[in-house]
């Protein structure tokens, strides 16, 4: 096998190629440019050996190495990504502390060449790239929304200072009509001078779900009792930060179209479990790659970093320890929030958490079983192609 190893960097990479035969360099490290020509010198270099005994590595660092990696799995040729973290163990393992971009070339030739027990790599695939599309969405999704936390806590702070009586007037927070009287109005002191009909027509507005049964009259009754100071830059700072809120909204609405779009395209196994929506769904696959590169479900277990580590060194054995949290945490955090409602609406998985809790386990460690068991079924499932059937859920 020619093994080539890639260091990936911005503007340039650096490669060389080994024979796993003998250890020998059969090209120097070298430098190449980040575009056509570079490659061009990449493929050159290699075109002397039988293309279906190259097996080329590159590192999964950030973005740099996508248009490469595209460039040579369009080229027919076996790529094989690597974690940073298993080169660096690799680098100090062979008592090197220092980072240089030649040595890492044939570093990554080692990881190629270790065996099958001791795999640190994944193959890549031109069909893989797909996944790489959806997992773009479903992670802008995710930041979209925290970035949307965030400014709706700063949007609380005002709240409590300019009318903290608002929140006890509503079910939930941030809907069309909530959002209507802050930007209207911005404080208790506001809405206390305002005319009764420009409060009304604030009501007054189209709203998807059930309309609500505040009044005009009760919200200016509110007011006269509120304890909420009228500062104007709290009020600007509001409604600056309602602008924001809602322009989020619509990027996440405009996101979540184009996944339930890729959902229905997939038509994956995975949507026939109860509990699981298309985001849900399309996120712990997109996260999760070509399910055809596991060979068993406890490795995509240990891949989403849910599986719970263990310590043990000579008498003692850790009888509690938390979950490797190794691996995507944007995977974690899907799968423990979608495993609330798959509880929630699974019997099976609701059986299986209760007696989890029986056994004495805390709610935080019987949803780790459950995650456990729903990666499980999730692998079983997409490998075979099956709908989910409780019936054949042991």
């Amino acid at each position: 096998m020619i093994l080539v190893g890639i260091d990936i960097g911005k503007n340039s990479h650096m490669f060389c190629v080994m024979d796993q035969s003998t250890g020998d360099i059969l090209v120097d490290p070298s430098s190449f440019k980040n575009n056509k020509d570079g490659f061009g010198l990449l493929i050159k270099a290699i075109e002397p050996y039988p293309k279906e005994s190259i097996l080329i590595g590159i590192e999964d660092t950030g973005h740099d190495h996508f248009n490469l990696l595209k460039y040579l799995l369009d080229a027919k040729y076996t790529v094989a990504l690597i974690n940073p973290i298993t080169t660096d163990l690799t680098r100090k393992m062979q008592l090197s502390s220092t980072k240089d971009d030649d040595l890492d070339t044939l570093t990554i030739c080692d990881v190629l060449a270790s065996g099958p027990r001791r795999k640190g790599y994944r193959i890549s695939k031109v069909n893989s790239f797909g996944l790489y599309e959806q997992k773009r969405l479903t992670r802008e999704h995710h930041d979209l929304k925290e970035q949307q936390n965030v400014y709706t806590n700063k949007l609380q702070k005002c709240i409590d200072i300019v009318f903290p009586e608002f929140n006890s007037l509503f079910r939930s927070k941030y809907g069309i009509v909530y959002m209507n009287i802050l930007k209207t109005f911005g404080s208790a002191d506001a809405i206390a001078h305002a005319d009764i009909r420009t409060i009304r027509k604030c009501l007054e507005v189209n709203t998807k779900g059930r309309k609500i049964s505040l009044t005009a009259e009760q919200l200016k009754e509110t007011t006269k009792n509120s304890i909420g100071f009228p500062s104007a830059a709290e009020t600007i700072e509001m409604k600056h930060l309602i602008e924001i809120i809602e322009m989020l909204d619509k990027q996440i609405e405009e996101i979540d179209k184009k996944i339930e779009e890729l959902a229905h395209n997939n038509d994956s196994p995975i949507l026939s479990i109860p509990g699981i929506s298309y985001f849900s769904g399309i996120s712990i696959l997109a996260e999760l790659g070509d399910l055809h590169n596991y060979s068993k479900a406890s490795q995509i277990i240990k891949f989403a970093g849910v599986a719970p580590s263990k310590y043990k060194s000579s008498q003692f054995e850790a009888q509690h320890t938390a979950i490797t949290k190794k691996g995507s945490r944007y995977l974690r955090k899907t799968l423990y929030q979608v495993i609330l409602p798959v509880i929630r609406f699974n019997p099976v998985f609701n059986a299986f958490y209760t007696l989890k809790r029986t056994q004495g386990k805390s709610h935080r460690c019987a949803q780790g079983h459950c995650v456990r068991k729903l990666l499980r079924i999730i692998y079983h499932l997409e490998i075979t192609s099956q709908k989910f059937d409780p019936a054949l859920i042991k």
